[in-house]
């Protein structure tokens, strides 16, 4: 039987189709052992692709897989999938599915069905998953409570390393990750974390207590899941010990779940830089009345947002009568302008996500922005004065007399407008951050909204002062 798994070389748009035709095949003659063998022995990545593009097969891949492969495919696949193979799977296999789920993927599962639901499937969990389960979601959302698998080891302070690695032998074989093992004392309080190595490279009659140096790092059960991104980054761990505040050992957080929130956020932070509220399912799944309350709301606070460009062009009204040649550049102006707060409000937004950027950098950053809202302004603002006085020589009727005098209208306003625009697109993010709002609902459409109209203001209050006893 060909065992694509073994294949590292075969590409994904290769093995894909082979796999298929495979299952397919199988599937027919009607021999579910077959069919079992055969995909137990097919990479996890494959076998959930295969799922996540035909529900049947989903159905009949999920029967055949044993239930520890099953569950390693389930916790890949797409919420949508999820939720459809829980809902059509036989109850005894759904049974054995979420009692073999690690605790946070089956938190952070049941976390995105209704009560109701989350209800019934909790009565299928045996008793100490269930204790589990009930515990983690008890904890607040967003927080390292939701992350948090309970299979880790956890050794004592008076220990010799032979019965530290006794431990491991009887007791590992389930644990995820046994890089490090942690120490505790009598009340579960968390003493150190210890590399698997250092006790495979020390003496069997060592004791614990003298390999703890007490130097460990350790994430609050009630942390933010983002803060606890930034920790594993600044201190380079697969895995962290997380405890509550009598620093009592809860278990731990793993690097892949962190990387998983991670990308969540960062799609999350998209939508919203985009200009509407974050989507929590695929795009395709979403159903379209959600995709519309989705997106409606946003919409509706611009385009309110952008009546008070009328409202300012109304109160101008008479200036763009007596010199029309100024409509020409409000496009020109106010993109300029929308522009380059997108930018630094798109730049900022991004480096606070990553951690570069904190609370108390606002002044730095607005001097930074200063200097670059110059630079930028004037740069732009050269370019819009060349380009009135260039085209006046060829077309001497298209800006009239006063051509200099409206190209420096133009080229100013360019300066104050990008400039205005990079200082406001730059500190929306740490305003909504002080208030404790998410930064990056300062979208670049909010951002540009807000300086189309700050922008005309800009323009025409340059107009008048140049223009005054010429064209106005």
């Amino acid at each position: 039987m060909a065992n694509f798994a073994q294949n590292p070389w075969m590409s994904t748009d290769v093995r894909q189709p082979m796999l298929r035709e495979r299952f397919e095949a199988l599937s027919r003659e009607d021999d579910p052992s077959r069919l079992a063998d055969y995909l137990n022995d097919q990479n996890i990545s494959d076998v959930a692709e295969l799922i996540e593009s035909d529900e049947d097969a989903a159905l009949t891949a999920m029967s055949c897989l044993e239930i520890q492969r099953a569950a390693g495919v389930f916790k890949i696949l797409d919420l949508s999938v999820q939720k459809h193979v829980i809902q059509h799977l036989h109850p005894q296999k759904t049974a054995e599915l979420l009692n073999e789920l690690p605790s946070d993927d089956r938190t952070a599962f049941l976390e995105e069905l209704p009560n109701e639901v989350v209800r019934e499937l909790i009565r299928l969990l045996n008793p100490e998953e269930r204790r589990i389960t009930l515990a983690q979601l008890g904890y607040p959302e967003e927080s390292v409570g939701r992350l948090m698998p309970n299979d880790y080891l956890a050794v004592e302070e008076d220990w010799s390393v032979r019965e530290v690695l006794e431990h491991i032998r009887s007791h590992g074989q389930d644990i995820e990750n046994l890089a490090v093992i942690y120490v505790v004392n009598s009340q579960g309080q968390l003493v150190d974390d210890v590399r698997i190595r250092e006790f495979l490279l020390s003496p069997p009659e060592r004791m614990v207590q003298d390999m703890v140096d007490g130097r460990y790092i350790a994430l609050h059960v009630n942390d933010d899941q983002e803060s606890a991104n930034q920790v594993f980054k600044m201190n380079n761990r697969v895995a962290l010990p997380v405890i509550d505040d009598r620093k009592v050992m809860l278990g731990i957080v793993t690097i892949d779940d962190v990387l998983w929130v991670a990308n969540e956020e960062f799609s999350e932070d998209m939508q919203k830089m985009g200009g509407t509220e974050a989507i929590d399912e695929p795009y395709l799944d979403i159903p379209i009345l959600k995709l519309f309350k989705k997106r409606v709301v946003w919409l509706v606070v611009l385009f309110l947002g952008e009546m008070l460009t009328a409202t300012a062009m109304g109160y101008y009204e008479a200036e763009i009568q007596r010199a029309v040649v100024l409509a020409l550049f409000i496009p020109l102006i106010i993109s300029s302008g929308g522009n380059s707060g997108s930018q630094a409000s798109t730049l900022i937004i991004q480096a606070m996500a990553v951690g570069e950027v904190k609370l108390r950098d606002w002044w730095q950053v607005m001097r930074r922005e200063i200097l670059s809202g110059l630079l930028l302004g004037s740069v732009l603002g050269v370019i819009g004065f060349a380009r009135v006085a260039v085209w006046s020589q060829f077309f001497p009727d298209m800006y009239g007399p006063h051509y200099i005098q409206v190209g420096l209208v133009v080229g100013l306003s360019l300066l104050g407008v990008v400039l205005h625009g990079t200082l406001t697109g730059s500190m929306f993010p740490f305003l909504l951050k002080r208030m404790g709002a998410d930064p990056a609902v300062s979208s670049a459409p909010f951002v540009a909204t807000v300086i189309d109209v700050t922008g005309l203001v800009i323009y025409f209050s340059l107009a008048f002062l140049l223009l005054k006893g010429l064209m106005l």
